[in-house]
């Protein structure tokens, strides 16, 4: 190929790649999160985990459609927030196709097909900064309750 390949061009012209990345990010803005996963974000948000993103993949990738990434302070808050996680989706009949990662808790990963939940230790997410190598994948605006670490209010008031 050329140097002047208008393909190669095309892929590289930051303005085609600004208006992909808002096309993106319209696309994931206007669908709502599913069930599932506003139960991982939330069962995340009870056990304290900080710094809660959703990219929206399903423009880029072909293996899953979302990444929820989340961090623990440390192994014990890592364990404990992969495992409300996996316990509340048992509860909505989700169960994960499989888990990784688990014993030595710097980065767990949970695999539900459609999503997949990364938990890490944060060192470890600082170290694989999944954001960055995701980057052209939307994030997606989650839930004020969510953003403002109250997930609880996201349950229907019980009587």
């Amino acid at each position: 190929m050329g140097q002047n390949s208008p393909i190669k061009e095309k892929s590289l012209h930051p303005e085609t790649q600004a208006a992909r990345e808002a096309d993106n990010q319209a696309a994931a803005s206007s669908d709502p999160l599913d069930e599932r996963i506003l139960a991982a974000l939330e069962a995340a948000s009870d056990k304290k985990a900080v710094e809660m993103v959703v990219l929206d993949l399903r423009a880029i990738a072909s293996f899953t459609d979302y990444f929820l990434i989340t961090s623990g302070t440390n192994a014990r808050q890592v364990q404990a927030i992969a495992d409300e996680i996996v316990e509340r989706l048992k509860k909505l009949g989700t169960r994960a196709q499989r888990v990784e990662g688990y014993q030595t808790a710097e980065w767990v990963l949970v695999d539900y097909g459609d999503f997949i939940v990364h938990v890490f230790e944060n060192k470890a997410r600082q170290f694989y900064d999944l954001e960055r190598l995701w980057r052209d994948a939307a994030r997606v605006a989650l839930p004020d309750e969510i953003a403002r670490g109250d997930g609880g209010s996201l349950r229907k008031e019980e009587s």
